[in-house]
């Protein structure tokens, strides 16, 4: 009994021995980059076991080896495995439309966009697959359309490039025009918007002019005390020898008034008696021109004498309704030098 009592502790301790010494030189189940996967759930390995590594789905394995092994110490072999993400390919933009994103490797996503006027038809997203493909394809951006363009009564739209069937495309513009007398009221430009509607239309509306009345020293082709229709004209003249300055004919505008009148301009007499001036490329007395008129706008030389260079010469000045300024460098010779000595005058030396 007493050999007994004494076996039995002694077999516990061995076991117990034998099973602290196992476990010490166990190796625990290693950790890896969280793309990494292993095999089995196992805890503890004994010296000798591998144990098979894998990349998780969406990654590819870079270098090797795949395995490791539970080395005698307890540890495990080095492994230069690398998990990447899997790649897909660069998205194209969609005609019209533009796209977003950072990357193209595993989980990254793309976002579509359309063009202002254009309406996506699609998916607006697509993510990179695991196997390596977008979930989604590229979408459409379709152009948005609008019917065609309402007309106002006695209007008439006139479009910028031919139109086929009862729709038109987005940004499609077009002139609004009206039947005389009657004229546009708003805008005359039209356009398909991006909501797929037109701008306002505008409206058709009858517009008259009161009489145009006359211009001073003038006349005009009708003096009807009537109301002119929209875009009717009349024509405007001179008397005698007054000048028309501005447009020949007035016409009827669409906010009811009439465009600017054309005036007449009064010509001009020469202001001095003895002298010579150039006009019209010839040399003139100036009691010689008969009658004394220069027409508005028309130019007249004096002669100037340079004292220093001995020669003269002619200083142009021009006829502004009715007005003609002597230039101040001319000198007009008294009577009695004008008559005694006409051959000497200013105009008959030396030309500078």
């Amino acid at each position: 009994m007493r050999h007994m009592q004494t076996f039995l502790p002694l077999c516990a301790l061995v076991f117990f021995t034998t099973m602290t010494f196992g476990q010490e030189n166990a190796c625990s189940r290693p950790s890896f980059s969280d793309n990494i996967e292993m095999d089995g759930i196992q805890r503890y390995f004994n010296p000798g076991e591998e144990l098979t590594l894998s990349c998780k789905q969406g990654y590819t394995p870079l270098s090797g080896p795949r395995t490791v092994v539970c080395g005698r110490s307890g540890q495990w072999t080095k492994t230069k495995l690398k998990c990447i993400p899997k790649r897909c390919p660069y998205p194209d933009p969609p005609d019209n439309g533009e796209l977003y994103y950072e990357d193209t490797v595993y989980q990254s996503t793309v976002n579509y966009t359309c063009n202002e006027g254009f309406v996506l038809t699609g998916a607006r997203t697509a993510t990179c697959q695991a196997n390596g493909t977008w979930s989604a394809s590229a979408p459409e951006c379709k152009p948005v359309t609008c019917g065609l363009a309402p007309i106002p009564e006695f209007g008439m739209i006139v479009y910028e490039k031919r139109i086929r069937g009862d729709t038109v495309d987005y940004g499609v513009t077009g002139t609004y025009k009206c039947l005389p007398p009657h004229v546009v009221v708003g805008n005359a430009r039209a356009e398909c918007t991006a909501s797929g509607t037109w701008t306002k239309t505008p409206v058709c509306q009858v517009v008259t002019c009161p009489p145009p009345g006359g211009i001073n020293k003038g006349y005009m082709s009708s003096d009807a005390q009537r109301d002119f229709d929209f875009m009717e004209t009349v024509k405007y003249g001179c008397e005698g020898d007054y000048v028309l300055e501005g447009n020949l004919e007035a016409v009827c505008q669409q906010n009811g008034e009439w465009s600017q009148k054309p005036s007449c301009k009064a010509p001009c007499s020469v202001g001095v008696q003895r002298g010579r001036i150039l006009y019209k490329g010839q040399k003139l007395w100036i009691k010689d021109l008969k009658p004394n008129k220069i027409l508005h706008h028309e130019i007249v030389s004096f002669y100037c004498i340079d004292k220093n260079n001995e020669c003269v010469y002619a200083m142009p000045t021009q006829c502004i309704n009715g007005k003609l300024k002597i230039p101040d460098c001319f000198e007009e010779p008294s009577e009695v030098q004008f008559n005694l000595a006409s051959g000497n005058q200013t105009s008959e030396i030396r030309q500078c």
